[in-house]
């Protein structure tokens, strides 16, 4: 789908005219009278509408049959609403098979003109998103082919507009990692697909096994030692400041590519899910992609440990005890409880070496938050008041949704082990999110640090406000207004 800016409506393109108090038609330049006589005879009859509405009208012209579509809506209190309105006008555009599309925007008054078209695009394009490249063509199939937006913006406007949509990118490149099936995305492959980054100006670092094991990465090599796909460490740096001497910001993302459980291995039953358990990872790249495409004016770093967990006589057995980065040893009673042990050393790593002033890691972690938090927030855990809140904020902001729940040390002392300096699973049935996040924190140390448990929200059986069923790219939005409010 194409989105273009027009000053002029198209008599070939399908109307659609937006308006929020019901009056502002009267006045546009866009509308012909005819138009605006339907218009007043669909309001007269309907003068008690309370809630958005979509009614298309059918008439003629001087070059054939036209049509025409109102949609009233509740006024809008905040700019992600734009975003959820805009992406029900394109399902309705959808359902009417309609190819080409003339949107019309009544002046939004009080608002800021760049904002509100700003989510209205980006309500088009990520509801617009789809994963179909295994799918065979039908003709059942329907897909818009452009949709103009009609107002008086001017130049400067449009070319950021252009920008915004460019810097989407990011969404739709999660979304293709995470919606990739197993066969075709292992550690390797991930890290060509992220070769794209290059381009646009993130440096991309890659550290093999033998690199991993020199640095004594043992808890991730553990995760990986049972799958023929080798394990890889991949860091993206996003420089937009170079001026900057202050320390950087870091996003570290779980990235197994398949998830088998290992000799703890997980019923079969849905086990095909297993290929998003790289959520974590695909969030980081879009993020970084994102951050480069709009050239981010903060200093970043991406880490993604990528590894495919499999049950074979050289995988890791639950009772082993491993080495991690740290030094802090590590008996494995779960070999299904993975993404800790890999995250553990990425974690360690990043702050060893580029001494963060904040690391968010983001994972797939535990099926415990699908339990508490169903499929729409994400797991918000923290070290740091002031950080959560500001992500927080970001959460209102984008409708990327989180709760925060608790951490103290009675749940950290679960942890504890009476043959290594910890163990990988606590053995008792409660509060499953929480000790693995207690886990992650052992290897934070000092650092302002918080983790998002993206388990429910990295994929959507029914689909969300923003996409369509499939992998949703939920936190890539979040951590870009996150970065854009508080570090530009």
């Amino acid at each position: 789908m194409k989105i273009t800016f027009a000053n002029n409506l198209s008599s070939n393109d399908h109307s659609v005219f937006v308006t929020f108090d019901r009056k502002s038609f009267l006045k546009s330049k866009f509308l012909e009278k005819t138009e605006k006589d339907l218009v007043v005879g669909f309001l007269n009859q309907k003068s008690k509408i309370n809630s958005d509405i979509f009614q298309t009208f059918f008439y003629p012209t001087s070059k054939g049959i036209a049509s025409f579509s109102l949609v009233i809506t509740k006024k809008i209190t905040k700019n992600v609403e734009y975003e959820i309105l805009s992406g029900k006008i394109l399902s309705f555009i959808e359902s009417k098979k309609i190819k080409n599309v003339s949107l019309i925007l009544e002046d939004v008054k009080g608002k800021k003109i760049y904002e509100v078209f700003e989510n209205i695009v980006s309500g088009l394009c990520l509801k617009n998103y789809r994963f179909e490249k295994y799918k065979n063509f039908s003709k059942k199939d329907f897909q818009i082919q452009s949709i103009k937006i009609l107002n008086s913006l001017d130049q400067k406007i449009k070319q950021k507009l252009m920008v915004h949509i460019e810097s989407l990118k990011g969404i739709f490149l999660t979304r293709d990692l995470v919606s990739e099936p197993a066969n075709i995305l292992y550690p390797s492959k991930f890290v060509e697909i992220c070769n794209i980054l290059k381009k646009v100006g993130v440096k991309v670092d890659v550290l093999d096994e033998k690199k991993m094991k020199s640095l004594g990465m043992n808890a991730l090599l553990g995760v990986s030692q049972g799958s023929v796909k080798p394990a890889r460490l991949m860091i993206m740096k996003w420089n937009g400041n170079s001026k900057s001497k202050e320390k950087p910001i870091s996003f570290i993302g779980k990235g197994v590519t398949f998830d088998t459980g290992g000799i703890s291995i997980k019923p079969s039953g849905g086990m095909e899910d297993m290929k998003w358990d790289m959520g974590g990872a695909g969030v980081v790249a879009g993020l970084m992609y994102s951050l480069a495409l709009r050239k981010s004016k903060a200093n970043v770093i991406g880490a993604v440990g990528l590894v495919e967990n499999m049950p074979d006589g050289n995988a890791q057995r639950p009772g082993d005890v491993v080495k991690s980065m740290s030094g802090q040893t590590i008996e494995v009673l779960n070999t299904d409880a993975e993404g800790r042990l890999v995250l553990a050393d990425v974690l360690w790593y990043i702050k060893k070496k580029f001494k963060p002033k904040v690391m968010i890691d983001l994972a797939t972690l535990t099926g415990a938050i699908i339990v508490a938090l169903g499929d729409r927030y994400a797991g918000l855990f923290s070290n740091d008041d002031t950080l959560a809140k500001k992500i927080f904020n970001s959460s209102n902001r984008t409708n990327e949704l989180v709760w925060r729940l608790p951490m103290d040390e009675k749940f950290d002392k679960l942890l504890d082990c009476q043959i290594a300096d910890m163990k990988n699973i606590t053995g008792t049935r409660g509060a499953g999110s929480i000790t693995a996040a207690q886990f992650l924190k052992r290897f934070v140390g000092n650092t302002s640090w918080a983790h998002l448990d993206i388990a429910g929200v990295t994929w959507s059986k029914k689909g969300t406000d923003f996409s369509r069923p499939g992998g949703t790219g939920f936190g890539v939005r979040l951590l870009n207004d996150f970065v854009k409010n508080n570090y530009e």
